[in-house]
């Protein structure tokens, strides 16, 4: 890969929830000693402190105002809120719906644009989202573009839950995931889609492993 590592570059992996991108995007930041950029966590911290000062999703002054006021840290696999550890808080469903609503909002996606071109230093970033490779690193060396049926990530989603002990219904998740992907897909800002030069990859029937060698694979072509 000596052409790619001469310079600092960026590979952004985007894709609806439960296609992998966030596992494989650790994965190659790991591998490549590169920092690496979740830019879905960053709505989520948003919408969690939001729901935690009683706000609602439609009050976009306010939450607005509360993004300057926020302090969001990524320190090895944890994500911070000033100094509190809310990696896991963020991840409920409730949270997710929220911030699935707000990322909805022109203003409150260019509150956070900066700092999510921040994350790029040298010797290079991995950002994971789902408009990384269309609006906010449109320029990127490798785009990649993860995705899976619907089934697929709501079985994934069924065995995370079910490992913490949550009450779930798979019929229900199946269902909350294909309102998502509707409402992902058909927001008329940076709605979710793959950039034209983006490499498709299926993960359907594809295990952790196969999904991140058949993206290395593509990274190490563009060397070629």
């Amino acid at each position: 890969m000596s052409n790619l590592s001469k310079k600092p570059f960026i590979i952004t992996i985007d894709g609806p929830a439960g296609a992998g991108k966030g596992t494989i995007s650790k994965l190659v930041s790991q591998n490549m000693g590169f920092h690496y950029l979740d830019s879905g966590a960053i709505y989520r911290v948003i919408a969690f402190e939001a729901n935690q000062k009683g706000l609602a999703t439609d009050q976009i002054s306010q939450i607005t105002e509360l993004i300057d006021e926020i302090n969001i840290q990524f320190i090895g696999d944890k994500i911070f809120l000033t100094d509190k550890d809310v990696s896991e808080l963020i991840r409920s469903e409730d949270i997710g719906k929220f911030a699935s609503e707000i990322a909805k909002n022109e203003e409150i996606r260019k509150n956070i644009l900066e700092f999510q071109k921040s994350f790029f230093k040298p010797p290079g970033l991995v950002a994971d989202g789902r408009d990384m490779g269309t609006v906010i690193f449109p320029k990127a060396k490798v785009k990649i573009f993860l995705t899976a049926s619907i089934q697929e990530r709501a079985n994934r989603r069924y065995k995370q839950l079910i490992l913490k002990e949550k009450d779930v219904n798979l019929t229900d998740l199946f269902q909350r995931i294909k309102l998502r992907d509707e409402s992902d897909k058909n927001r008329k800002i940076s709605p979710l889609k793959a950039a034209n030069d983006a490499y498709l990859v299926k993960t359907d029937n594809l295990s952790i492993k196969q999904s991140y060698e058949k993206v290395m694979e593509i990274i190490k072509s563009k060397d070629r």
